[in-house]
C-alpha cells in the first residue's frame, strides 16, 4: 500500500524525519521501494543527470510523463511526486492540463511546481480539483537564468519573502514544500511556522525532511559533488571496474564459459547440418 499525503503530514506531527530521493526509471524505483523511503520525486533534474543538459529547462512534459510512468511501475509503497517542467504551468488552465497528464498517464500521486506567492492561485485550483501539490521555493532551477545558482534569502527582505511564499503555498493547499539552497536558520524558521512539512535540499538540518538526487547520493558522477550532497557510495568507480573486468574477460576468452551456454544434442545439430548440406 502506498504512502499517502496524510501519512506524510502525520510524520511531521510525530516529529519523524521524512526522506525523499529522486528516481527516473523502473529499476531505481524498485530499489528505493525496498528501503522503505516513503517519497520518490521524479524530478526535472533528469535533464541534468539523465539527458546531459546544463539546466532543467529543456525537459518537456512528455519527458516527465515517460519517466514518471516508469517510476510508478517500479514502486508499490512510495508516494510518487512528478515535477511540472518549465513553461508547462504558466496559467491555471495549462497547469490543470499538464498536471492532469502526470496523474492520468503516469499515475503519480502528487505534482511539484516552483514558485511561491504568485503560484498560490494555481496551487489552490489544482488542489480543488483533487490533485495534491508540492511547492518549491528558495533556489528554483527553472529560474536559474534569472536568479543564478545561489543561496536565496540571506538578506532580510529575501528571507521575509520566502516566509511569505511558504505561508502562501500552505494556505493555498500545498501539502509539502521543498526549500532549496536556503540558509539553515531561515529554513528552520519557516519549518516552525508551517503546519505542513518542509523538505530541504541545501537548507540545513532544521527541515522536516531531506531530498537528495539519486546520482549525487550514489556517486554516479566522476566529478563535482554539490556542497549540499553527501556521497554515500562511489558507484561510478564500481561500475567502471565491473565493465573493465567484463571487457577483459571477453578478450581473454574467460566469458562466456560452458556454464553460461545452452547445450543441445549432438545428433540434432548433425541432422540440421546434413539438411543444409544436402
Amino acid at each position: 500500500m502506498r504512502t499517502t499525503i496524510l501519512d506524510i503530514q502525520k510524520m511531521k506531527q510525530r516529529g519523524e524525519p521524512i526522506t525523499m530521493i529522486t528516481a527516473y526509471d523502473y529499476t531505481s524505483a524498485q530499489i528505493i521501494d525496498r528501503t522503505g523511503i516513503p517519497t520518490i520525486l521524479v524530478g526535472d533534474t533528469l535533464g541534468n543527470v539523465v539527458q546531459g543538459e546544463q539546466t532543467t529547462l529543456p525537459v518537456t512534459l512528455d519527458d516527465m510523463v515517460y519517466h514518471a510512468k516508469m517510476v510508478v511501475r517500479g514502486s508499490e509503497k512510495a508516494l510518487v511526486i512528478g515535477d511540472l517542467p518549465f513553461l508547462t504551468y504558466t496559467s491555471e488552465k495549462q497547469a490543470i492540463a499538464s498536471a492532469g497528464r502526470l496523474f492520468q498517464e503516469a499515475g503519480v500521486q502528487a505534482v511539484k511546481l516552483e514558485g511561491g506567492t504568485h503560484m498560490a492561485s494555481t496551487v489552490q485550483r489544482l488542489v480543488e480539483l483533487g490533485m495534491p501539490v508540492v511547492g518549491h521555493i528558495g533556489f528554483t532551477p527553472q529560474s536559474e537564468n534569472q536568479m543564478g545558482r545561489r543561496v536565496q534569502g540571506k538578506q532580510a527582505d529575501g528571507a521575509r519573502k520566502l516566509i511569505e511564499d511558504a505561508r502562501a503555498l500552505e494556505e493555498a493547499g500545498a501539502f509539502l514544500v521543498v526549500l532549496e539552497l536556503v540558509p539553515a536558520p531561515l529554513a528552520s524558521a519557516i519549518t516552525e511556522r508551517l503546519q505542513i512539512p518542509t523538505i530541504g535540499i541545501g537548507a540545513g538540518p532544521g527541515c522536516d525532511g531531506q531530498v537528495q538526487v539519486w546520482h549525487d547520493l550514489l556517486g554516479l558522477y566522476t566529478d563535482h559533488v554539490p556542497r549540499h550532497a553527501r556521497r554515500y557510495a562511489t558507484l561510478a568507480d564500481t561500475i567502471a571496474a565491473a565493465l573493465t573486468q567484463y571487457a577483459n574477460d571477453v578478450r581473454e576468452g574467460q566469458f562466456p564459459t560452458e556454464e553460461h551456454s545452452v547445450k543441445m544434442k549432438a545428433e540434432a545439430l548433425q541432422e540440421a547440418l546434413k539438411q543444409i548440406e544436402s
